[in-house]
């Protein structure tokens, strides 16, 4: 009897271990965490003991072993996930792991500004922060200027891509629903013609009068005679706007230079926005073929030649 009582008290004792043992570990998986505050935690290759140590020296757990154990029984809830995540204060290890195995990564967001040339676009993508590698400036036009999300580590050229198929998209329905008496050939003609309204227009209202005098132009054989075209000739490509032109300039013999070159030019002169598109593709019903600026960030519009000039000289009266 006196054994049997022994070996009773053994066993109550290991499984009163047992149970407190097993109320630890509940207590440390689902217990408030030691973060102090909500932080950014990237989870790199290298499994669960790599991401354990690192989510111990970030602060936002106590013990690694502890995270590892949980993963191991919890595993079938998912695998840890490479990415970076947003943890907020006092997570638990329940809570973390929840997080790297279906939690939402953080976003980051890049934005591609209207009438970029594509040297200027190259520049603020590969500025980019956490996206990784570098591209060369993207062809002129061929990309949608927009707001773009995309995630710790993505490579530069896959926004860039992003981009590009998103201008093919809005660029194929805007052209299939077309005024179909614009004077243009092709969406290439489209985007060429949008990125010069885009270049001269300064209120995004006046896009569709201006893209009429070029439109009312193209149809009378006319020179587009646009400056930004100039400026993109006499820069190289690096800008379609924002200087000044020379009498040096409107003689560049470049086949951008409109003043110089009947039609269009070869080519868009940078990316412009849907706005300027949708502009060109439904322009406004005019007979103006001239314009100039009133000093107001707008423009005077004229279809003879004799108003043209009057509006030149006020505009100068203006600003002696």
């Amino acid at each position: 009897m006196l054994r049997r009582g022994r070996i009773l008290l053994i066993l109550l004792v290991l499984l009163t271990t047992l149970r407190l043992g097993q109320q630890a570990v509940f207590e440390a998986y689902t217990s408030p965490g030691v973060g102090q505050s909500t932080q950014d935690f990237f989870a790199h290759a290298g499994g669960n003991a790599a991401v354990a140590a690192a989510l111990a020296k970030a602060g936002v757990i106590e013990y690694p072993l502890v995270f590892r154990v949980a993963a191991y029984f919890t595993r079938e809830q998912g695998p840890v996930r490479v990415g970076e995540y947003l943890i907020p204060a006092r997570a638990s290890v329940k809570e973390v792991l929840a997080i790297l195995r279906h939690g939402p990564q953080v976003e980051h967001q890049v934005t591609i500004p209207e009438g970029l040339t594509g040297a200027q676009i190259a520049v603020i993508i590969n500025a980019a922060p956490l996206a990784t590698g570098a591209v060369q400036a993207p062809p002129e036009g061929s990309v949608l200027p927009q707001t773009y999300d995309y995630l710790w580590n993505t490579k530069r050229e896959i926004i860039v891509s992003r981009a590009q198929e998103a201008l093919q998209t809005a660029l194929t329905a805007a052209w299939a629903g077309r005024d179909p008496a614009v004077p243009l050939n092709s969406p290439a003609d489209a985007i060429t013609l949008a990125s010069i309204v885009q270049a001269e227009a300064k209120l995004t209202p006046e896009m569709p009068h201006i893209a009429s005098v070029y439109e009312n132009r193209l149809r009378q054989g006319m020179r587009l005679q646009a400056d930004p075209t100039v400026i993109y000739a006499a820069s190289n490509g690096k800008q379609s706007g924002g200087t000044g032109i020379s009498r040096a300039d409107l003689a560049n013999p470049s086949p951008y230079n409109t003043y110089a070159h009947a039609g269009l030019p070869p080519g868009p002169i940078n990316a412009p926005g849907m706005a300027a598109i949708d502009a060109v593709l439904h322009p406004q019903n005019t007979d103006d073929l001239y314009f100039v600026a009133n000093g107001t960030g707008g423009h005077t519009f004229s279809h003879f030649f004799k108003d043209q000039l009057t509006a030149i000289k006020h505009f100068w009266n203006r600003h002696k």
